[in-house]
């Protein structure tokens, strides 16, 4: 694939599936398929008719069901098909999958210890590191925009790919800790060139009426 020419751009919509069970419990999801729940369908569904007057020329998902129904809600209205990509999902968690935070904790105190404190080289057992999973996100988003030179495209996928994305625009270190909002359904605006990413609007959630459970809510701020 040929770069980018320097100056074309690529609007990007980047946006965190609805909310599910496992978000309210604090329980790690990970790369497990966990589904929306009724509320998490609510805010796809709004976050839908947000984005009408936006007209994405390509809708991109991951593969998890989780953001692949936030994603079918987008497309119902804005009349687009979706791309799967299996390079939006969530980090890989390993045997941390489907135990809640404290669980963590409390099991594995030590393991739990780096990645609270954000540790790029370390990833728990059978997971990804998470200087991995960053390397992962950036190739695969720039991937996609490179492809759509501009144009606008909405990117529907996870928190932590997102949180990925963010540092990637805004020049943070992964080791940085976290002082930005990734709340479910919240609509993220950034720009692509062949120079890399630029962050133009983060986190609107204009679209809900009771918020969205962000994940500083669902305890992970300790770890981000």
């Amino acid at each position: 694939m040929p770069d980018q020419v320097q100056g074309e751009t690529t609007r990007i919509i980047a946006m965190r599936h609805g909310e599910t069970a496992w978000n309210v419990d604090t329980r790690l999801q990970g790369q497990l398929d966990v589904p929306l729940n009724d509320h998490g369908r609510v805010q796809a569904r709004r976050a839908a008719q947000a984005l009408a007057h936006d007209a994405p020329d390509a809708i991109y998902s991951s593969d998890l069901s989780r953001a692949l129904e936030t994603a079918q809600a987008a497309a119902a209205v804005l009349g687009h098909p979706i791309t799967t990509d299996t390079g939006l999902r969530e980090r890989c968690f390993g045997i941390w999958e489907g135990h809640t935070y404290a669980e963590v904790e409390r099991q594995w105190p030590d393991e739990s210890e780096q990645w609270r404190l954000r540790n790029p080289a370390f990833g728990p057992d059978q997971g990804e590191t998470l200087q991995g999973f960053s390397d992962r996100v950036v190739a695969t988003v720039t991937r996609l925009a490179a492809t759509h030179p501009g144009q606008t495209v909405l990117l529907v996928a996870h928190g932590g790919v997102l949180d990925c994305l963010y540092r990637a625009a805004s020049r943070i270190a992964l080791n940085a800790p976290r002082t930005w909002e990734l709340p479910n359904t919240g609509i993220n605006r950034l720009l692509y060139t062949g120079s890399g990413f630029t962050l133009i609007g983060w986190a609107d959630v204009h679209h809900l009426d009771d918020g969205a459970l962000d994940e500083s809510n669902d305890a992970t701020a300790r770890f981000a």
